[in-house]
């Protein structure tokens, strides 16, 4: 695509994206350099600076779609259509939108050079939880997962909450491909599995450069959970991986407490990302309540006017 320089996304450029992250005010996970950066290769993901707006593309099966551009509301229209130029002068037949927020798709709606097709995309929308209500587990609705953490406890009473630091790092990769082996028996072709696990090894890697938050559950020596993640926006943190022993009746429970009760007590609420149409994966995060939903949406232009 040539009206727009593009390049791969790399760890040199987290100042620039987090510059741009911080001055607005984004619910999306999306909105986070973490995860860019870990779904890169999947998605063969670029992005482009231009005219103080940050335009990224992804491409799928041959297809390109753009995600939301990040800037100031204002330059919005400009950005639309920028990025119908662009896919007219590359010859692409269908341009489409991906991973929106609403308020982009209201800049869509307004837009006065196109109609677009919008739908939300359910799969993709993200819990969001209250800080308070993970930590505190209280009232009738939560005294299942009460009940269930309690028995962690009384079951192994000598597990101990760690923030994540290099001496651990190697003890959370053999919780990562414990864990991979054991899934990988039920889904060999999952390729985004595949992708994950080496996404998580690179953030291991550089840690400390991406500026990340972590924690473990240490129970007899052992690691046996563990979790990541960062300040989303000024009253949000986002939970980018937890992994566990399944074996270890609870762990789930207790690094997903302990996580938020030691690090993220200052915020307003937690976003613990999409459940990506898996209905076990669904009822989990239902479980815990969540107390609004980051809608996300995909556009597809039909018409010019």
């Amino acid at each position: 695509m040539n009206v727009i320089n593009f390049k791969k996304i790399e760890k040199a450029d987290k100042a620039i994206f987090d510059k741009f992250y911080r001055a607005g005010y984004y619910e999306n996970a999306y909105a986070s350099f973490t995860g860019l950066y870990m779904w890169r290769e999947l998605g063969k993901t670029q992005w482009a600076l231009d005219d103080g707006v940050i335009y990224l593309i992804a491409e799928w099966n041959g297809k390109f779609a753009v995600f939301q551009p990040i800037g100031s509301v204002d330059k919005m229209q400009n950005a639309i259509a920028k990025i119908i130029q662009m896919f007219g002068e590359c010859g692409q037949n269908e341009v489409r939108f991906v991973g929106l927020e609403k308020f982009f798709v209201e800049e869509l709606a307004k837009y006065p050079g196109a109609d677009f097709e919008i739908s939300s995309d359910r799969s993709n929308s993200d819990y969001v939880y209250l800080a308070s209500d993970l930590i505190n587990l209280s009232g009738r609705k939560y005294h299942g997962k009460k009940n269930h953490l309690n028995q962690f406890r009384k079951d192994y009473p000598t597990a101990e909450y760690l923030p994540i630091t290099p001496e651990i790092i190697p003890q959370c990769r053999e919780v990562l491909n414990n864990w991979y082996e054991m899934h990988r028996a039920e889904n060999p072709d999952d390729i985004f599995m595949n992708h994950e696990r080496r996404a998580i090894n690179e953030i291991f890697d550089n840690f400390g450069e991406f500026k990340l938050k972590g924690g473990a559950i240490l129970l007899g020596g052992k690691i046996v959970a563990f979790t990541f993640g960062e300040q989303l926006n000024s009253d949000t943190a986002v939970i980018h991986v937890e992994k566990a022993d399944p074996e270890i009746r609870g762990a789930y429970a207790a690094i997903n407490h302990d996580f938020v009760a030691q690090e993220w007590s200052a915020m307003t609420y937690i976003n613990r990302e999409e459940d990506m149409g898996l209905e076990g994966l669904r009822q989990a995060k239902e479980s815990y309540r969540p107390v609004k939903m980051i809608d996300k949406f995909s556009a597809r232009l039909i018409g010019k006017v």
